[in-house]
């Protein structure tokens, strides 16, 4: 299991996916085998999800640096020391301890997951030199319109992406609408080698938390809480914070009534300016970083829960959604109506959705969330709709993909040399 995110990493929910993978995966059949980075190349570290990974776990972390900070002079540093991301340097040390895990594991299947590119490009490798089928858990698009933003780098990113679905075994994706953009950007390969595993909550955390849970914050304050990464253009606040200005002045909202609590944003520089600049700063609070069990205590106890996501992200799925379905607490999602974060509330029966970017629909729509909360009748997912999104549920579906593959031939390598016609 090739994974840039997993703990000591923290402040990313992506983190979740493959360590509850690795937890969950021997209950099935399976023993993983982690291969991730070596600590020095994450930003924010600590201990806090160590506890989480299974003590029969065999995790190595290879080498790897941080471009930006650890091969930059004043800040400044060649984009070729970026291709395909910061942690290209990871490929460096994962491919030869990645052989070497290989000769001592047997491992009947490589799984490479994204939003690290260079991952994928250490799966294909392994894949390559040792002919072990590849999973490709892609989750998200890697590349759109526009995305990423330097040409450059979106090229290489197209190659990566083409190289992966080529010669991987099967791609794996968390939301429809990601596979049918695949299958329409990539006509020729076959829909069966496309998989939906959607992300997922942990019941084992959320016991956790809930015993750790504390009162309300303020029994007169409703607490609007969104936690995680503030993203400035795929979560863009500027409208949101607008509305808030606009209600603040109308006298709808006010700092003893009610507080947007940002946790753990990620951007709190470029965020403070914002809160500053509309004159928010008695209502919006920037929370710092808190570990992972502490982070659900305070869904459980929030008088409400806000997702963002913008229509350029119209084919994907916040992870912590599952989380904030599993606190039940009432959720108000700024995203467009038409993407699959909207299609994935509306199944679980929750429709207090409006698109990100209108400052006038947030007004409305936090208007109504909170008239709704407050009375008790904001909408919540059912018991069923739930349960069917647990991490163990999840791994189950995991465990049977593998054992599928197992069974399979392993797929010839696409771009392997072909030998030459015999002459005649």
């Amino acid at each position: 299991m090739i994974a840039f995110h997993f703990p000591p990493l923290r402040g990313s929910s992506g983190i979740q996916r493959t360590l509850k993978f690795a937890q969950y995966l021997p209950q099935f059949g399976w023993q993983p085998v982690v291969l991730s980075a070596h600590p020095r190349a994450y930003a924010q570290s600590g201990p806090d999800q160590l506890r989480d990974i299974p003590a029969e776990a065999v995790v190595h972390r290879a080498f790897a640096l941080d471009t930006s900070r650890h091969l930059s002079i004043k800040g400044r540093y060649p984009n070729w020391l970026a291709l395909p991301d910061r942690w290209v340097t990871w490929a460096l040390g994962a491919v030869p301890a990645g052989l070497g895990l290989i000769r001592r594991h047997r491992p009947q299947v490589i799984w490479s997951t994204y939003p690290i590119a260079t991952a994928h490009v250490i799966g294909y490798a392994l894949h390559r030199l040792t002919g072990i089928p590849w999973v490709a858990d892609l989750r998200d698009p890697m590349t759109d319109e526009g995305y990423p933003a330097n040409p450059l780098t979106r090229r290489v990113y197209q190659w990566i992406e083409k190289k992966t679905l080529l010669n991987c075994q099967r791609a794996v994706c968390t939301t429809p609408g990601t596979i049918r953009t695949y299958r329409t950007r990539f006509p020729d390969i076959p829909a069966s080698r496309f998989v939906l595993l959607e992300n997922g909550f942990d019941e084992e955390n959320f016991a956790d938390a809930e015993s750790l849970a504390a009162a309300p914050r303020d029994a007169g304050r409703f607490a609007l809480v969104h936690s995680g990464v503030i993203y400035p253009s795929e979560r863009d606040p500027i409208p949101l914070f607008a509305a808030v200005a606009a209600l603040k002045a109308q006298g709808l909202i006010g700092a003893a009534t009610f507080e947007l609590v940002l946790r753990a944003t990620g951007h709190d520089g470029y965020l403070a300016e914002l809160i500053a600049r509309y004159g928010i700063g008695d209502v919006v609070t920037l929370a710092p970083h808190v570990p992972y069990r502490d982070a659900l205590a305070e869904m459980v106890t929030a008088g409400g829960l806000l997702i963002l996501q913008a229509a350029n992200c119209n084919h994907q799925v916040p992870a912590k959604l599952y989380e904030y379905l599993r606190a039940r607490r009432p959720i108000l999602a700024l995203t467009d109506p038409a993407g699959d974060t909207a299609a994935t509330l509306r199944s679980a029966g929750i429709d207090t959705i409006a698109p990100l970017d209108s400052k006038e629909a947030i007004m409305d729509a936090l208007s109504r969330f909170l008239a709704l909360a407050l009375a008790g009748q904001a909408p919540l997912a059912s018991p069923d709709k739930i349960n069917a999104n647990s991490r163990r549920a999840r791994t189950g579906v995991l465990a049977a993909l593998l054992d599928a593959i197992a069974l399979e031939s392993p797929l010839e390598p696409a771009d392997a040399a072909r030998p030459s016609p015999t002459k005649q």
